[in-house]
């Protein structure tokens, strides 16, 4: 009797333990779904007809720089679930510290004024991260072997922030939602940028609206040029807006921050008309000594760890994708490409997103392909290409050419083909998930080459000559010669 209580206790407890295990998996598996139906919910219906190359929509001038945003209510942009901006800061310029909703990739461009010494011209930019140490100081280290209350002195003294980085043309630049950031131009010419922000993505709880919350400046302090578009975010709500000190009262945030009230105006900035991007003095900042590779300082006198160093305080941000070097395909008659991914810049996988670069020399031709678990952002930054577009249907959406300066958004598993012009093409792609796929209709790596010769004869109604034509006459893999059947280059 006795074993057999034993036994069937036994049983319950392996019941209990196996229900328990399956409502972890089902929780798991919940979980799961509903970051993966988190964007369904947050985007529209992609009913696409036709793709349109589009450029700036509206324009807005500041004292030392401006912003050109595309109009984010085309049909195209509700289908990715994107929205995109370019920023021209001037030399001196200092972008206004803010943060957005929704997690951004910036491209730092090569601009009209940049030519051969945009090498030289670097941009400088500063994260606040949330809990993470203050890592870099400056002023003097005198006070490291004074008394306690000369070393608290110096330290007062002494400016200490979080890292600052230093970017130039050819960068990616992934930043976090919710996460304060400012930049400045401390070159001679201007720098200028271009990002996608992602409002579909699952980080973004709000809508699919693009949000600014700016910690400084009058954003509406603003000249505007150009037509004039109700975009979904920055402006829908023009009149009484303020950076996010002008929302408190006064006198609360002159007791919060201990400071003087007049110094809680100037905060709120409601008469100062520069906008966002201002002229600044030349800053002093700090930046480890120069020739040796940017690092930051894992201590700080008197402080020690949060134990957020070895996380998000230490993620690097940037990756530089214009250098040969870096090319992931290339074609010495086609022109090569160059892809940033989770595996390549960890963030990503944070972000949800990756980038492609794309040069093609004159007259190449881009194999024909369609992105299968991503849609792509397409910006244009120098030549032109022939480019066509075509859905499910089997009809064009898009058969144009396309130029400096536009845009063109390529919807998830529509498939794309690029010729360049006499006069080269050189893009920048970014696609909404972090481990983008490709898949190619032509070429060595193409679904034609991997189906039997059968089955090309019977799908095709082909002799099974023409099935080993279709397969073989292109050796190239994905960008192709101008002007050859058979290349022997990848």
């Amino acid at each position: 009797m006795a074993k057999l209580a034993l036994l069937i206790s036994f049983v319950l407890l392996l019941h209990g333990s196996m229900a328990q295990l399956e409502l972890q998996q089902q929780r798991v598996w919940q979980n799961m779904q509903s970051q993966m139906q988190h964007r369904l919910r947050a985007k529209t219906h992609c009913r696409i007809q036709q793709l349109n190359a589009r450029e700036p929509s509206s324009r807005f001038e500041y004292e030392a720089g401006t912003i050109e945003f595309w109009d984010a209510n085309s049909q195209e942009f509700e289908c990715a679930g994107v929205e995109f901006t370019r920023h021209v800061i001037q030399p001196n310029g200092l972008f206004l510290p803010y943060y957005t909703n929704a997690p951004q990739l910036f491209y730092i461009v090569q601009g009209l004024f940049f030519h051969f010494f945009v090498m030289m011209m670097e941009i400088y930019m500063g994260t606040v991260i949330p809990g993470c140490a203050e890592t870099y100081e400056s002023g003097s280290s005198s006070y490291a072997s004074q008394g306690e209350e000369e070393e608290e002195e110096g330290r007062r003294r002494s400016d200490r922030h979080q890292k600052i980085r230093r970017f130039r043309q050819g960068d990616i630049l992934a930043l976090q939602p919710g996460v304060t950031h400012w930049a400045y131009n401390d070159g001679d010419t201007p720098i200028i940028s271009v990002a996608i922000l992602d409002v579909a993505n699952e980080a973004n709880q709000l809508d699919l609206k693009f949000r600014n919350f700016f910690l400084a400046g009058n954003p509406q302090a603003f000249q505007s040029q150009g037509q004039q578009v109700e975009r979904r975010g920055e402006e829908e709500e023009q009149q009484g807006r303020s950076n996010l000190f002008g929302g408190f009262d006064e006198q609360l945030l002159a007791q919060t921050l201990n400071i003087d009230p007049q110094i809680i105006r100037k905060l709120q900035a409601r008469e100062d008309n520069r906008g966002i991007i201002v002229r600044a003095e030349r800053l002093s900042l700090v930046l480890p000594e120069s020739g040796r590779q940017e690092r930051e300082r894992e201590q700080s006198r008197g402080g020690g760890y949060n134990g957020l160093e070895e996380t998000f305080c230490s993620l690097k941000i940037r990756q530089n994708i214009d250098h040969p070097t870096r090319a992931d395909v290339y074609n010495p008659r086609g022109g090569r490409i160059s892809s940033l991914n989770s595996q390549t810049l960890p963030i990503l996988s944070y972000l949800r997103l990756s980038a492609e670069r794309g040069i093609l020399y004159k007259n190449a031709i881009m194999a024909p392909r369609w992105s299968t678990n991503a849609h792509s952002v397409m910006y244009v930054t120098r030549g032109s290409a022939r480019i066509q577009v075509v859905g499910n249907q089997g009809n064009s959406v898009f058969n144009e050419e396309v130029n400096e300066g536009q845009l063109l958004i390529v919807p998830q598993n529509f498939v794309v083909v690029k010729r360049a012009s006499e006069q080269g093409f050189e893009y920048i792609t970014f696609k909404t998930n972090d481990n983008a796929m490709n898949s190619q209709l032509a070429g060595r790596l193409s679904a034609i080459r991997a189906m039997p010769e059968a089955v090309l004869m019977n799908a095709y109604g082909i002799s099974r000559e023409d099935a080993k034509n279709l397969k073989y006459s292109r050796e190239e893999a994905t960008l192709f010669s101008p002007g050859s059947r058979s290349g022997r280059h990848a």
